[in-house]
């Protein structure tokens, strides 16, 4: 768990880079980071993920322009998202052991693919969710991706296993959302853009893998969170009807609870009726 938190505070230190300049057109390869007060470059010491932030105090340190605190903590929300999709991942609520067991010798390439494609889900998960709130975007440049690491990181895992089923149910949660989001964003304009179209299809893909309860769990779920941080912010009046809150953020937390306690849920509201989920 602890490489994986390291490795999620670099690769949120990147996901910085990636929140600034994906939105503005920028690359995120050149020029390299620099303070947007003096210009003068990010020395290799003051671009450690978190310390260097704290040492320095939230200031440059060549004209002391102040460095915005969301750095630090895009780098340990990410760090700390990436230890608990590790820890996940060997938890029974991961579909992932049934995978890397039915994949017998294959297990080990089967359970690594995955591992990438969940954390990929993570990074994106944090870099998508920032642009969105802030821009009211969610950049091609990072949605369409996902549909190659949902393919390659778990359509190669349950072939190895065997699991066309699983396979089926990954195909129909991507189309049934991608489908869903088209014709809300046809009946709805101004609520629904082609960008959460195309992320629903991404999600419905990991979502589907899980099983059908965690795509339906994920499905409702990010309109019942999106539902109620609306009505509060609405009630303090921090947003008016029209000020357009982004949807993806919700989306994107709602696929979350579905992944990890999707079938849960499921069990649980399936009980009320005396139903036992298979």
């Amino acid at each position: 768990m602890g490489g994986s938190a390291v490795l999620g505070a670099l690769i949120g230190s990147f996901l910085n880079v990636v929140i600034h300049r994906v939105p503005a057109g920028q690359s995120v390869v050149h020029p390299p980071s620099a303070c947007p007060g003096c210009g003068t470059r990010i020395r290799p010491y003051d671009n450690i993920p978190i310390v260097s932030w704290l040492v320095l105090r939230g200031r440059c340190r060549d004209c002391s322009e102040p460095i915005s605190p969301r750095y630090p903590l895009i780098e340990a929300g990410t760090s700390l998202a990436f230890a608990l999709v590790a820890a996940w991942m060997l938890s029974p609520l991961s579909p992932a052991g049934a995978v890397v067991e039915a994949a017998g010798a294959l297990g080990l390439l089967a359970g690594a693919l995955m591992l990438v494609a969940y954390l990929w889900l993570a990074a994106v998960s944090i870099a998508l969710t920032a642009i969105d709130l802030e821009t009211h975007r969610l950049p091609n440049v990072i949605v369409l991706p996902g549909y190659a690491v949902a393919a390659i990181g778990l359509g190669v895992p349950a072939i190895l296993a065997g699991d066309l089923e699983r396979l089926g149910i990954m195909a129909a949660g991507s189309g049934i959302l991608f489908i869903a989001y088209a014709i809300m964003a046809v009946a709805w304009p101004g609520g629904m853009g082609m960008g959460d179209v195309k992320l629903a299809g991404v999600l419905g893909a990991f979502l589907g893998f899980s099983g059908w309860a965690a795509l339906a769990v994920g499905a409702f779920g990010a309109f019942i969170l999106g539902g109620l941080v609306s009505i509060a912010l609405l009630l303090l009046k921090r947003v008016s009807r029209k000020g357009g809150i982004p949807f993806g953020p919700w989306m994107i937390a709602g696929s979350w609870v579905g992944l990890v306690l999707g079938a849960s849920i499921a069990a649980s509201y399936l009980s009320l009726f005396g139903i036992e989920l298979v």
